[in-house]
């Protein structure tokens, strides 16, 4: 339950940075970023462009990381969409200098995926590929994390502006940091989900004696 309770302030707090972004027009990386790009020129809700983009990953999710992972992540990325789509009609519209939005959106989305992080949780997508990388090659989730993000903010670079692609850039980068900054912690938890892997793949047998 304890986890669970983990899991949904790591989506509500990712649910709220992405939407500080949004409404500063500042993109960010991964499947979010993508989603964020594709609601911009479809007009579709970017709840709803998230949960169908990250269903793909979800076989290489099952495949490298095991069923209770890959459920955690399906229910993080469901429970963030549905928060956004929430927020978009609940909140007015607004904006947020592009600045500000950049910094305080970075820093609440790297929180909110640390915590979904250590949880054994993810957001999917680009996700699922840096805690991949880390269980097996020991790389660190935030460095993977941010050159996957700038690829897909270098798509959307020409087309936002110079100043908001910096923007983009530094907010991604704030955002890996702190992943950075609790990487011994994720892999710990990483760790304990194959630990428990194992132990139930293979029960220890117990022979009783009888006198």
């Amino acid at each position: 339950m304890k986890r669970l309770c983990y899991i949904g302030l790591g989506c509500f707090l990712t649910s709220v940075g992405t939407s500080i972004l949004h409404h500063s027009h500042v993109l960010t990386g991964g499947t979010a970023g993508l989603s964020l790009m594709m609601s911009y020129l479809s007009n579709i809700p970017f709840g709803v462009v998230f949960f169908l983009i990250n269903i793909p990953f979800y076989v290489l999710s099952v495949m490298n990381m095991g069923w209770n992972f890959t459920l955690s992540t399906i229910l993080s990325v469901t429970l963030l969409s549905v928060i956004t789509v929430g927020m978009d009609w609940i909140l007015p519209s607004f904006s947020i200098p592009m600045s500000i939005g950049a910094v305080t959106g970075g820093v609440i989305i790297g929180f909110g995926l640390s915590t979904l992080f250590m949880n054994r949780a993810s957001l999917g997508g680009f996700n699922i590929l840096a805690l991949i990388l880390q269980k097996r090659r020991n790389c660190n989730p935030g460095t993977i994390n941010f050159i996957l993000d700038f690829v897909v903010v270098s798509l959307g670079f020409y087309s936002i502006g110079f100043w908001q692609g910096l923007l983009s850039i530094l907010s991604i980068a704030i955002t890996s940091s702190i992943i950075s900054y609790f990487k011994n912690k994720i892999a710990l938890s990483n760790q304990s989900t194959t630990s428990n892997s194992h132990v139930n793949r293979y029960p220890v047998k117990t022979t009783v004696r009888m006198n």
